[in-house]
């Protein structure tokens, strides 16, 4: 008999894997109606649908395993960090999502927002809070849009060896800045950066990736708390901020 394993689960969002299907269960259909869009124009590997049934989403799985975890050292090779870079320039030098993603104005606001909650209930310390909230301003400035996965966490970058076998939860693709993808694959991982950067293939400024690192920590902080995850364990959303002191 196959066992049930619970990968995620909270208010919003729920996977299951049985065997080799996962079964994401989402309280918004639009995530799972922008996913599948997202999967079918994405030019790289991305899980087999097999069926769609709101809201289930059923997806095969992948062969490999995750590039890394945060809190967590990767195990996986250069090469397989450099392959990494390569497929999301691919993804953004691909035609853009027909649905926008989020504006300027939108991140402006969300980085104030949360970092007005963080510092009122002495979540952070208020000189931790300012400081990277300095580093973050460089990353709000106007960029050209890509197609973006939105959502790049380092697990949800599978490899086998130095090959990119499939790319995660695209329910936060749209057109966006090419190097908050870039940031939000290397965030916890910064030695991998270059690695990235190589594969990539093209010049990075690496102030705007260092901005979307304490843009990214500090505005998920307050939704990790609320659903049940820890931004304060080693080699997380908060020592990333520590780290920019």
């Amino acid at each position: 008999m196959q066992e049930i394993e619970v990968v995620v689960a909270h208010q919003e969002r729920a996977t299951v894997r049985v065997g080799d299907v996962f079964l994401k269960i989402d309280t918004d259909p639009d995530h799972a109606d922008v996913e599948v869009a997202a999967m079918a124009m994405a030019p790289v590997p991305t899980p087999e649908v097999l069926w769609h049934n709101p809201p289930v989403l059923a997806l095969a799985a992948l062969r490999g395993r995750a590039l890394g975890r945060l809190g967590e050292p990767s195990t996986a090779p250069s090469t397989a960090w450099a392959a990494a870079g390569a497929a999301v320039r691919t993804l953004h030098d691909a035609p853009l999502p027909p649905w926008p993603g989020r504006s300027l104005d939108e991140v402006a606001t969300q980085l104030d927002d949360e970092c007005g909650w963080l510092v009122t209930n002495g979540v952070l310390p208020a000189d931790l809070v300012t400081r990277n909230r300095h580093v973050a301003e460089a990353a709000l400035r106007q960029w050209t849009p890509v197609f973006t996965h939105g959502d790049l966490q380092v697990a949800h970058v599978f490899v086998d060896g130095d090959e990119v076998t499939g790319v995660l939860d695209w329910s936060e693709a749209g057109r966006g800045d090419a190097l908050f993808d870039l940031a939000t694959l290397t965030l916890g991982h910064e030695e991998h950066l270059v690695d990235v950067v190589a594969g990539y293939g093209t010049d990075v400024d690496l102030d705007v990736v260092r901005a979307w690192w304490s843009w990214r920590s500090l505005v998920v902080i307050r939704w990790l708390a609320e659903h049940g995850f820890d931004p304060s364990a080693p080699g997380c959303e908060v020592d990333m901020l520590r780290a920019r002191m």
